[in-house]
């Protein structure tokens, strides 16, 4: 038995998501951008069971913190990374998304000791920790990114499967994302606690990115399929 209700979100959701990955894992076609795509998930996974740990089993240490922002940082480039993958806009040049997250990575563990735990409760956790804005910033725009490119990429350069998706994924980020970045904006108190706000909310996003991966096949089998 647990002696508080904090954390207990976040096994749930933990929960939820592993059976999730299991699923994917077992029913999905395995191409590169639902194996990413898959990837994604389970970084929120590994985000909802460290909260847990760091509220529900009362490890509200520096190096729990860490891992948190760690596991956190790599969500938005990722998300890009995915996006561009789906839409066509490939190249390994990408791959120099990750290199914010490289930085906060390495330069995080010379400052651990700034870390802190600020708060837990059952659905959310606070952290104080060095270069919030810089890191803020980091974090939405890749994301601010992603909505624009789901956007603006004109129907007709895609697969009429991939016009139906790229709906699917649109609408999973904005419903996902603007009501948390408003949530923690406009409710006093919940700024300090945007990563786990965001990856609470992110649970709706893991739902779309579910149904995505599972329709989500070559074109060439779709063209077969037609």
């Amino acid at each position: 038995m647990f002696e508080s209700y904090d954390g207990l979100l976040s096994l749930l959701l933990a929960s939820i998501e592993l059976v999730l990955i299991l699923n994917l894992l077992i029913f999905s076609e395995k191409n590169k951008v639902n194996k990413l795509t898959i990837s994604l998930i389970v970084l929120l996974f590994a985000y909802q069971a460290t909260e847990f740990v760091i509220c529900g089993l009362g490890n509200k240490t520096s190096l729990f913190a860490y891992l948190a922002l760690l596991i956190v940082s790599f969500m938005p480039p990722l998300s890009l990374i995915i996006i561009l993958q789906f839409l066509n806009y490939r190249s390994k040049l990408n791959n120099l998304l990750f290199l914010p997250a490289l930085f906060f990575a390495f330069y995080y563990p010379l400052v651990i000791d700034q870390f802190v735990v600020s708060k837990c409760t059952a659905i959310y956790a606070a952290y104080n920790y060095p270069l919030g804005f810089i890191y803020g910033v980091f974090y939405y725009l890749p994301i601010l990114i992603v909505i624009i490119l789901l956007t603006v990429t004109k129907r007709t350069n895609l697969h009429p499967n991939k016009e139906k998706l790229r709906k699917t994924l649109l609408i999973g980020y904005v419903i996902t994302f603007i009501p948390a970045f408003l949530f923690t904006r406009l409710i006093p108190g919940m700024l300090e606690a945007v990563e786990s706000i965001i990856c609470t909310f992110a649970f709706i996003l893991a739902l779309f990115l579910t149904y995505f991966v599972l329709k989500n096949k070559s074109e060439e089998e779709n063209t077969s399929e037609k």
